[in-house]
């Protein structure tokens, strides 16, 4: 995992993450960015810290995965200058969509964007919150790379490596950044 992570660089960051233990069921250590959320220096740094880890001449667009991604991505859009590529649940674009159906690690779920709204050869960076199994942003640089884009990296606040989601994306040729890890699932 290429990544901002030390022992102490983003400890400040990572201290305002809560744990959630067996959210959303036994054994599940639930990392929730939200306290993060409530902190606005705290958010405001996470997004400074993030935006210093891309370069926005390499990014024409940035993919934000519904709901706590749009978050985490609208900011970096707003502080990048760049445009922001909705990854919705299904039914809530009103336009033309088009998705596809994923393995979440426990349960499934299905991501979809509108039509046009990105186009072949753009360079495409995904935003999430969190990297877990990596089943979301996988099928997000899938949906992405169906339309035609140009996906390599992946930027996230929280890494959950124990998982292995890093290796997935690494596999289909996904730079993979995180600012913070946390281990244990």
């Amino acid at each position: 995992m290429e990544s901002a992570c030390s022992t102490t660089a983003n400890a400040d960051i990572a201290a305002r993450i809560r744990t959630i233990a067996d959210y959303p069921k036994p054994g599940i250590q639930f990392r929730d960015v939200s306290t993060l959320l409530l902190d606005g220096p705290a958010f405001r740094t996470t997004i400074d810290r993030l935006a210093a880890l891309v370069n926005p001449a390499e990014i024409d667009l940035i993919a934000g995965i519904e709901a706590r991604g749009f978050i985490v991505a609208s900011a970096l859009s707003y502080a990048l200058s760049k445009g922001k590529v909705m990854l919705r649940k299904p039914g809530k674009l009103p336009g033309e969509a088009v998705g596809i159906d994923y393995a979440l690690e426990y349960g499934t779920d299905r991501i979809e964007m509108h039509v046009g709204h990105v186009l072949p050869g753009q360079r495409v960076l995904v935003v999430d919150d969190l990297l877990a199994t990596g089943g979301t942003a996988l099928a997000a640089i899938q949906l992405l790379r169906n339309a035609g884009a140009e996906v390599t990296e992946a930027l996230f606040i929280v890494d959950l490596p124990d998982l292995k989601g890093a290796d997935r994306l690494r596999a289909r040729g996904v730079t993979p950044i995180a600012l913070c890890a946390f281990e244990g699932d």
